[in-house]
C-alpha cells in the first residue's frame, strides 16, 4: 500500500485548499514501454488527475486518450488539466474501468495506475485519511451506498477480521476485529484508528507505519470492491488492444501486483514483457515517496502473422 503522503504542494499551502493534487509515478517508464504511436488510441482507466494522460498526448500528434475515472473530483480534475487538447482527443467516461464497455473500439495501449492517490488521502473529507477527523466513508464513487462505516459497525467481527487479513494482510487481524465490535459504533476517522492502535501491542504503536494503516487499506479496498474490479478489468483488458498494442499497470501493494502478474501470465492473448517489475528510480523515489512502493508491468498482445 502506498503510505499516506504527508507533504502537500506548495500552491495548497499558501491557498490553504485541498486540491486535486497527483504526481504521477513512473512516468517515464510508463510512456518508453507503452511505444506511444501518432495518431494512436490509448486507454487510460485509472485517469487521476490525468498526469499520464498528458504525457501520451504530448508524445506525438494526433493521439487520442479515452479517459476513465470512477471519482468525480478526479475527472473533473483531469477535464481542467487537459481541457487544452479538445474534445477530439480526450473522451472521458465516469464510472469503474471494470465496467467500461466500448463498441467497437480496440487501443494501441492501455494504462492504469490503481489504487488511491494523494489527492484523495488531503481530502479528509473524503474519509480515506485517519490524520484528520471525518466520517467513515471511503468511497471513491460517491454514488454507491457501500461505506466504511456501514462496514465497521454493521459486519460481523469474523467477516471483520477476514478483510483486514485478506485486504490488509493484518496478522492481528482477530484481535483489532473483536476491539472494534466491542466499542463500536464509529463515527470517524481517528477515533476508528486509535482504537486499532490500542488493540495491538505498544510496541507495535509507535513504529513508522501507524498500526491502522492495513486496516484503512483494508476497508477501503472492500468499500470499493477493488481487487474484484482489477480482476475483471483484467480478463476483459486484451479484448480491447489492437495487435501489436502494449498494456502498462501500476500497482501500489503486493496484493495487486500479485494480481496483475498473474492476469498477464496467465492470458492466452497476452506475451509478458516485464519478468520482473519495473520500479522507481532512487531519484525519483527521493522527490516523491509514493513512488517507493510502485511496480510497473508490460504486457503486449502480438500481432498475429496470417502466412
Amino acid at each position: 500500500m502506498q503510505e499516506e503522503n504527508t507533504a502537500n504542494s506548495a500552491s495548497e499551502k499558501e491557498t490553504g485548499v485541498a486540491a486535486f493534487v497527483h504526481v504521477s509515478v513512473l512516468s517515464r517508464e510508463l510512456i518508453e514501454g507503452l511505444k506511444v504511436q501518432a495518431g494512436g488510441h490509448y486507454l487510460d482507466a485509472t485517469v487521476g488527475g490525468g498526469g499520464h494522460s498528458e504525457l501520451i498526448l504530448a508524445v506525438a500528434p494526433d493521439i487520442i486518450v479515452t479517459a476513465i475515472d470512477r471519482d468525480e473530483q478526479a475527472l473533473a480534475a483531469a477535464k481542467a488539466r487537459l481541457g487544452k487538447y479538445g474534445s477530439e482527443s480526450v473522451n472521458f467516461f465516469w464510472g469503474n474501468f471494470a465496467d467500461y464497455q466500448p463498441e467497437g473500439v480496440e487501443f494501441d495501449g492501455i494504462i492504469a495506475d490503481l489504487g488511491v492517490s494523494s489527492a484523495q488521502f488531503d481530502v479528509p473529507e473524503r474519509g480515506f485519511s485517519f490524520r484528520h477527523p471525518a466520517a467513515l466513508d471511503m468511497r471513491m464513487d460517491g454514488t454507491q451506498s457501500l461505506t466504511a462505516a456501514e462496514i465497521v459497525n454493521h459486519w460481523q467481527e469474523k467477516s471483520l477480521a477476514d478483510i483486514f487479513y485478506e485486504y490488509g494482510e493484518e496478522r492481528l487481524s482477530r484481535r483489532i476485529a473483536k476491539r472494534i465490535v466491542q466499542q463500536r459504533p464509529f463515527e470517524t476517522t481517528t477515533e476508528l484508528a486509535e482504537a486499532v492502535a490500542h488493540s495491538v501491542p505498544r510496541k507495535y504503536r509507535y513504529g513508522r507505519i501507524h498500526p491502522a494503516t492495513r486496516v484503512f487499506q483494508a476497508l477501503r479496498i472492500a468499500v470499493n470492491a477493488e481487487l474484484q474490479s482489477l480482476e475483471s478489468f483484467l480478463q476483459r483488458a486484451p479484448d480491447l488492444l489492437k495487435p501489436g498494442g502494449r498494456i502498462g499497470i501500476i500497482s501500489f501493494h503486493s496484493l495487486e501486483d500479485r494480481i496483475v502478474k498473474h492476469q498477464l501470465r496467465d492470458s492466452s492473448q497476452l506475451k509478458v514483457l516485464t519478468k520482473k517489475p519495473i520500479t522507481a528510480q532512487a531519484e525519483e523515489q527521493a522527490q516523491n515517496s509514493r513512488s517507493r512502493s510502485a511496480k510497473l508491468r508490460f504486457a503486449q498482445k502480438p500481432i498475429v502473422n496470417s502466412h
